[in-house]
């Protein structure tokens, strides 16, 4: 267990829990107090795919606990001022109904 906490540690991977979506190419975390762009990558597009299965709208969001890195360093396409790049899935689940307070518009 020590090797993996050492590991984790020269890696400077943050446990981040919040709410995830993605759409239109673009990928954003939104935790209690920061909100980060999330870089493209193979493990982001396997974090969507598992966000899917509990989406009945493509803009919906799902609470997800990720381990990552975090950045602030300039990006062309992400103009959030922190990033962060997953490095590992924890979890995926939906958000309680009663969080989900997302106005959608359009016709019925």
């Amino acid at each position: 267990i020590e090797a993996v906490i050492a590991k984790e540690q020269s890696e400077n991977l943050t446990v981040l829990k919040g709410s995830f979506v993605c759409y239109g190419g673009a990928a954003v975390l939104q935790t209690s107090n920061e909100i980060y762009g999330v870089l493209v990558t193979e493990k982001m597009e396997e974090l969507n795919k598992q966000a899917e299965m509990f989406k009945t709208e493509p803009t919906d969001m799902v609470q997800v606990e990720v381990k990552g890195t975090i950045t602030n360093q300039k990006d062309d396409k992400i103009l959030w001022k922190n990033k962060v790049n997953i490095v590992e899935i924890i979890n995926v689940r939906a958000i309680p109904q009663e969080e989900n307070n997302v106005v959608k518009l359009g016709k019925e």
